[in-house]
């Protein structure tokens, strides 16, 4: 296996003592069914394999980005009758990423990268807040399924879980992980009826077992594994361009 300098979970105190690191990169994933074909791990994995490939090419390109290793759990509140899903309340992830943020500014690591893998997490807030705890550091957010906006272009169902983006992201990353599509569910969903939430100015948790029966929205008949391979060489590109930017960006003059 090679040496990868720029994952924390592999790297060693020589090489950390020797090296002045620009952004450290926080990947944030959840533990969640996934349909019956995707395992509940899939946002981690997801996640993980996102932001190594993607610090991999910017640490290529000269940016220091050290990868912290992947917290695995995230706010699912709302599908807590779903056997074994694993909540964090916001409350919680607002303590871990305040000890994670205070360790970084000890060492001096001037900025923070949340890479987001999980529709019900959002740091946004609890990042303003740390960034007056912490006026030196930059502190942002990146979800990275936004990173994708041409989805039409590459999938025929658009479905935001374990639906054919996850699912072909999991057929090119782990292939053995994924059962069978003829097991799958239909990841037929439904929506709050209310007009504001159609017009999109009106929001609500789901209620996620009273939106699906098999815990997918979006269907995954039409994954592959070439769907994944682009849209995961979409995803990286960017979010390796990004943290190359960041990493050398003058944290006094950030705006234009």
């Amino acid at each position: 296996m090679n040496f990868r300098p720029y994952l924390l979970t592999e790297t060693n105190w020589k090489e950390v003592k020797e090296t002045d690191f620009q952004l450290a990169l926080l990947p944030w994933g959840a533990t969640e069914a996934h349909n019956y074909h995707l395992p509940y791990g899939t946002d981690n994995i997801q996640c993980n394999y996102i932001a190594e490939v993607a610090a991999a090419i910017a640490w290529e390109q000269g940016a220091k980005v050290i990868v912290l290793p992947t917290i695995p759990f995230g706010v699912n509140c709302q599908q807590l009758d779903i056997p074994l899903t694993i909540n964090m309340n916001p409350s919680t992830q607002m303590a871990v990423l305040g000890d994670v943020t205070e360790s970084l500014a000890m060492n001096n690591i001037p900025k923070l990268v949340v890479l987001n893998g999980h529709g019900g997490n959002d740091f946004k807030q609890m990042i303003r807040e740390f960034s007056y705890q912490y006026p030196d550091m930059i502190i942002c957010q990146i979800d990275w399924y936004k990173a994708l906006t041409n989805w039409s272009e590459l999938f025929d169902d658009t479905g935001d879980h374990a639906g054919e983006m996850e699912t072909s992201i999991m057929m090119k990353i782990a292939p053995e992980l994924v059962r069978p599509l003829s097991e799958a569910g239909s990841g037929k969903s439904k929506k709050l009826k209310f007009e504001g939430r159609r017009e999109g100015w009106m929001w609500a948790p789901r209620n996620w077992t009273q939106v699906t029966e098999d815990t997918g929205i979006g269907n995954p008949a039409k994954a592959s594994i070439e769907k994944g391979e682009k849209c995961l060489d979409i995803i990286t590109g960017k979010i390796a361009s990004f943290l190359v930017e960041m990493a050398n960006s003058d944290s006094a003059n950030l705006y234009i």
